[in-house]
């Protein structure tokens, strides 16, 4: 009951303003698609060379979204009077080999089209030898639904295999679908994502980290796991052993993991059944793995883009809404030289950061609360620019009162609902519900809950650090469309285009869905930047981290 009050306040709050009452229609209206496409055109551009952090093509996305903001009329969002966060990092770039050796037999697997590694750790050449290799199931320690795949072995310098995703526990009652009790059912929880493994096998000690690539659970092929392993990898820059990976995290083949198992004697599609238990223990493989890594390392001073619309209020203008889109993509390939364009990935996202700022300047005056508008670097990285912000933010966190990230616009024509990817875990959903129902649009759940889509983009950092989170999608339900027209145009370009050079601009974009999807985004940003204060609900993952924010 009590995520009604911010809709009433809202509505009261607007209801004072007369000079605001009308300037929604013609904010709305400002949103326009041929500018969406004029941004994406440009951003996606050969020119801007897959704008990879630490390139030249970094220094031309910064300077154009920088240069696009000041057209705008927006400020400069970081207090020193700049346009830009520096974010500094590593890159390291990897030349990895990877043998394992059982019952006497070695075998050499080859990078990257049999496996990808490589390493965080400071020093040029990283090795891991005679690395006893040990099958963990999901990896995956969560006391809250009883599971432990370690069982207190000890893993301190092993080679750690570990499946992809949650445990896919069946419903007792309904074997055809997952338990929802366990691992939120089809919903992946944050024990799916590999960020996860790796964290918890370095937090036990494990040397190496390996994750069984299947394309079905992944939802994306291996050619996006072999494009990401070749390229140059990033970190934040830190002293020591890095707190959040082993020594060396990779991923291998399906078809390699399974010649490994048999080669010690075990069948992979039993030891995967063994794992969906509550009593799965770890097991050796009878062998042992060695890997070697040599990076060409560079420290980078990577750039998240801030800008700002001060708020009108004299004491709410130092709260804060920040709308986040990442500008970061996978840049070119060292090897066939091919650009990876990142259009819809995340060009959409950051030309609708530029269209959300023409609409709150259309305004004839600013919001009682402040604006932040942040193009962040390094999320295909790792999430590294909003992990950066959200450890060093530019204005206090206790005074941030919700982030709406943006990553990826609907390109395929109207929707008859939005997909609230964040639903469930703060009052927001309540507000997101009422301008969609005042679009003649439903509200619904995340139709592909399975993919993890909350905790593999931005939005993931600042709920992590407490601030409440909203990230929508709008990928089912076309209008005037077959009803299977919606899985064909997502499954495709996950199949086909997503983290490929084929991301690139298209002509034949319908944007009319993604321009009614940034309005409700607008709509929802302004009720708040008005003074409706997001609260994190009760069951919410993130709640406690929100009750430490404030205080």
């Amino acid at each position: 009951m009590s995520s009604f009050r911010p809709l009433l306040f809202s509505a009261l709050a607007l209801s004072t303003l007369p000079a605001l009452a009308q300037a929604p229609a013609k904010a709305l209206n400002a949103i326009s698609s041929k500018d969406l496409l004029e941004h994406i055109k440009t951003l996606a551009s050969d020119e801007f060379e897959g704008r990879a952090p630490g390139t030249a093509g970094e220094t031309k996305s910064v300077a154009y979204i920088q240069q696009e903001f000041k057209k705008l009329g927006l400020k400069p969002g970081n207090p020193d009077g700049s346009w830009v966060q520096a974010v500094p990092m590593r890159g390291q770039k990897p030349t990895p080999s990877f043998s394992y050796t059982i019952g006497g037999q070695t075998v050499a697997l080859n990078f990257p089209n049999d496996y990808v590694a490589h390493s965080t750790s400071q020093p040029a050449t990283v090795n891991v030898n005679s690395s006893e290799i040990v099958f963990v199931g999901y990896g995956v320690q969560a006391p809250e639904y009883g599971w432990d795949d370690y069982k207190g072995v000890d893993v301190r310098g092993k080679t750690i295999l570990m499946l992809i995703n949650d445990p896919a526990i069946p419903d007792p009652n309904n074997p055809a679908e997952l338990d929802p009790a366990m691992f939120k059912g089809k919903a992946m929880t944050y024990y799916g994502r590999w960020t996860y493994k790796y964290e918890i096998a370095a937090k036990l000690g494990a040397a190496a980290a390996i994750i069984i690539h299947e394309t079905k659970p992944a939802a994306y092929p291996w050619d996006v796991v072999r494009s990401g392993g070749v390229a140059e990898h990033f970190d934040l820059l830190h002293s020591g052993d890095d707190p959040d990976a082993p020594t060396v995290p990779g991923w291998i083949q399906l078809d390699k993991a399974k010649a490994m198992m048999s080669a010690a004697g075990y069948d992979f599609d039993t030891l995967k059944k063994q794992a969906l238990t509550k009593d799965f223990r770890p097991v050796s493989l009878k062998g042992t793995a060695d890997f070697k890594v040599e990076n060409i390392a560079r420290t980078v001073n990577s750039k998240n883009v801030v800008a700002k619309i001060e708020g009108s209020d004299p004491k709410l203008k130092n709260e804060y809404v920040i709308y986040s889109a990442h500008w970061d993509h996978l840049g070119v390939d060292p090897g066939s030289k091919n650009i990876y364009h990142g259009a819809l990935d995340n060009a959409s996202g950051v030309a609708a950061l530029m269209e959300l700022a023409k609409a709150y300047k259309t305004l004839p005056k600013a919001p009682k609360r402040s604006i932040l508008f942040i193009a962040t670097t390094a999320e295909e990285k790792g999430l590294l620019g909003a992990k950066y912000y959200a450890a060093h933010p530019l204005y206090p966190l206790k005074q941030t009162v919700a982030n709406i990230n943006i990553d990826g616009i609907n390109a395929w024509g109207k929707t008859a609902q939005i997909e609230n990817v964040t639903s469930g875990h703060s009052s927001i959903d309540g507000l997101l519900e009422k301008y969609a129902k005042s679009q003649g649009r439903l509200m619904e759940k995340d139709s592909r809950s399975e993919l993890g889509s909350f905790y593999r983009a931005d939005q993931l950092e600042f709920a992590r650090a407490g601030v409440p989170v909203l990230y929508t999608k709008a990928r089912s339900r076309y209008l005037d469309k077959p009803e299977n027209y919606a899985r064909e145009v997502v499954d495709n370009y996950f199949t086909h285009d997503y983290h490929q050079p084929t991301d690139s601009f298209r002509n034949d974009w319908d944007f009319s869905g993604g321009v009614q999807d940034i309005q409700l985004l607008f709509q929802v940003g302004l009720d708040i930047a008005q003074g409706v204060t997001p609260t994190w609900n009760a069951g919410s993952e993130f709640k406690a981290a929100g009750d430490r924010r404030l205080k």
